[in-house]
């Protein structure tokens, strides 16, 4: 089974990020996954008619795609442009999602807070519980928007996912751990752990943040649009950094 992951797209009229996600789809074409997620951040600038053109995009793929908002999103245009019947908040609140796919539970956890670009996870634990719990497939998947674990990249690491350490809590010893933490917010690819569960941050559609761990001059970042590949096969996930 392969699991697309794609985050931050940031689509505005004042950038190339929608031809800059056309490249990504198309290399999609090929690899022909089962299932593509986005991680939020879909739009930028509270251009909403953004999320029209995105979705025209989705609706041609043969595969069936799940989107959680990121900070930078609009829930309630979200609601009404895309109408995704997969979100759990019945018309109000946070845009969960939980999908049995194949032998995948794929969890959505919307992470996002109104006013700031914060995530905050902690607040949703007894929802994620029930999830895991869930009648349905035993492995699963946790996607957020935010990331759990800190990249170096200060001022991503400033506005992460609040609570991460009680989310960890929670997963750390639960009989149905996921078998990894997939997100994006900062558009750089990293890898990290979190209560010892392989956690990925996507590199972004839009342009790259620099890898910035504090020294004097901040290197350069010409990144190409970038994406993930989870596989599962034989009870094990491989996930893969890919540019296009």
């Amino acid at each position: 089974m392969i699991i697309a992951q794609i985050s931050d797209i940031h689509a505005a009229a004042d950038n190339d990020n929608l031809s800059r996600l056309d490249r990504a789809l198309a290399w999609l074409d090929i690899i022909a996954p089962d299932v593509l997620v986005l991680t939020g951040d879909l739009i930028d600038n509270g251009e909403i008619e953004d999320y029209t053109a995105i979705a025209a995009r989705l609706a041609t793929r043969p595969y069936p795609a799940f989107i959680l908002p990121g900070n930078s999103d609009n829930r309630a245009a979200m609601r009404t442009v895309l109408n995704a019947r997969y979100w759990t908040d019945a018309g109000k609140g946070p845009l969960h999602f939980v999908m049995n796919f194949k032998k995948l539970r794929l969890i959505g956890l919307d992470t996002t807070v109104e006013g700031t670009a914060t995530g905050q996870g902690a607040g949703h634990l007894s929802w994620l519980q029930d999830a895991l719990l869930a009648k349905g497939p035993s492995a699963s998947m946790l996607f957020l928007h935010h990331h759990v674990f800190e990249c170096g990249i200060a001022p991503m690491d400033r506005i992460m996912c609040g609570g991460s350490a009680a989310l960890g809590a929670l997963l750390r010893d639960h009989p149905r751990r996921p078998l990894a933490l997939a997100t994006g917010h900062a558009h750089r690819p990293a890898a990290g752990t979190l209560a010892g569960i392989p956690a990925y941050l996507s590199g972004s559609i839009c342009p790259a943040n620099p890898l910035w761990l504090g020294s004097a001059t901040i290197p350069p970042a010409a990144d190409p649009p970038a994406l993930m590949i989870h596989r599962l096969a034989n009870g094990s996930l491989a996930s893969h950094f890919i540019v296009v």
